[in-house]
């Protein structure tokens, strides 16, 4: 009975609005998935794209079969609210300073529409990390009742939010994925040379790359090259070090389009990503896409959806000695074999946008209903 029970909800037509800053590659991609499964989707932004992430590469994703709407006004999110149907579905960015989204969460509130938030982690490391501790337990309190729950991204997430005072019941585990249209290209075979390790993201200060400079130098095995792809204030500082440490073995890409990311990726043999916090890595998801192992912090979202692909490995943040540890493993399993490469990327991909969208059918269904337990998320599961 609960399997036909659940199975006439997902068929059923949802509909579903988001909510968010900017037309962002991880939940444009979720929208269209949701599309394609039959829910009638609108997708709601301040801004195509931030200044920000088209300095880094990121392009706006065409929504198929999305309804868009940019909006730049109070007035403009209001008339969208009071145009939306009494059964729809809002899934808001975060839920405290932004924009106009939360112009939006207040309006959708005020006509009691079902309202969920998404969340990465947050950074709650020093001083700082207090007061953010105090405000979101205040936030959740505040906005309790009319919050239907919270899709947590982030390995540490959940939990965290769970010890803010919101109820495990109203918590979801959630992941970013990019869009597989973006893996065109990726599938040349790899260039012969060295075992590859690559760093793909901003050079500032919170990456740590200079982390990684330093481990790098302490390996005995020196059989490898370093692809380093992006730009930042601390590209002088790492060239500088790099230069004295790991002198002819670092090739600096610079920065590169968001989609031509991914064939880079695929001829490395490890990422990795030793920031001191990352709300999620998308890059890091975008690597096990294409099969390259990924090593990172325990510090970065994406921690959780690392250790369930099985190859690279997570260190304690600030832990070189750990770091060191995985490095030498990879090294030590030479560059990426075709048939590992293969696995990692078919693992990933069946965790990618239609069994997120049906994760979230499955959601919002047993939110609505509380029948059978709470689901599975795609990652989590064998």
């Amino acid at each position: 009975g609960l399997v036909a029970f659940n199975k006439m909800l997902l068929t059923s037509s949802l509909n579903i609005w988001f909510w968010q800053r900017i037309v962002s590659p991880h939940m444009a991609e979720l929208a269209v998935a949701l599309a394609r499964s039959g829910a009638e989707v609108t997708y709601v932004a301040e801004n195509e794209m931030s200044e920000d992430r088209k300095h880094q590469g990121w392009k706006a994703p065409a929504l198929h079969n999305v309804r868009r709407e940019l909006v730049n006004s109070t007035e403009a999110v209001a008339k969208l609210v009071n145009m939306a149907p009494a059964e729809s579905i809002h899934i808001c960015q975060g839920v405290r300073a932004n924009g106009l989204v939360g112009d939006a969460q207040v309006a959708i509130s005020a006509r009691g529409l079902r309202q969920w938030v998404v969340m990465e982690t947050v950074d709650d490391a020093g001083w700082r990390g207090l007061v953010k501790r105090i405000a979101y337990s205040h936030i959740f309190r505040k906005k309790q009742q009319s919050l239907d729950g919270i899709l947590a991204s982030g390995h540490r997430t959940a939990d965290w939010i769970a010890a803010r005072g919101v109820p495990q019941n109203k918590i979801f585990p959630f992941a970013y994925f990019l869009p597989a249209s973006l893996l065109n290209n990726s599938h040349v075979g790899r260039t012969p040379g060295p075992f590859r390790f690559i760093f793909a993201g901003q050079l500032i200060r919170r990456k740590r790359v200079d982390w990684l400079l330093n481990t790098l130098t302490g390996l005995k095995n020196k059989d490898f090259e370093l692809w380093i792809v992006g730009a930042g204030p601390e590209e002088d500082v790492l060239r500088e070090l790099s230069k004295n440490q790991l002198a002819g073995k670092v090739r600096w890409i610079g920065q590169l389009p968001l989609p031509d990311v991914p064939a880079v990726l695929a001829q490395a043999d490890c990422l990795v990503l030793p920031s001191v916090h990352d709300g999620w890595g998308a890059v890091a998801s975008e690597a096990l896409m294409v099969g390259t192992p990924v090593i990172c912090s325990d510090a970065c979202g994406v921690a959780g959806v690392v250790r369930k692909a099985g190859h690279g490995g997570v260190f304690p943040v600030e832990n070189l000695n750990s770091l060191a540890a995985l490095l030498d493993d990879q090294l030590a399993k030479g560059p990426s074999k075709a048939e590992t490469r293969k696995n990692i990327s078919d693992w990933t991909k069946c965790r990618g946008a239609d069994a997120r969208a049906n994760y979230l059918h499955q959601i919002l269904s047993f939110s609505q209903h509380q029948i059978g337990n709470q689901p599975v998320a795609p990652w989590d599961g064998h």
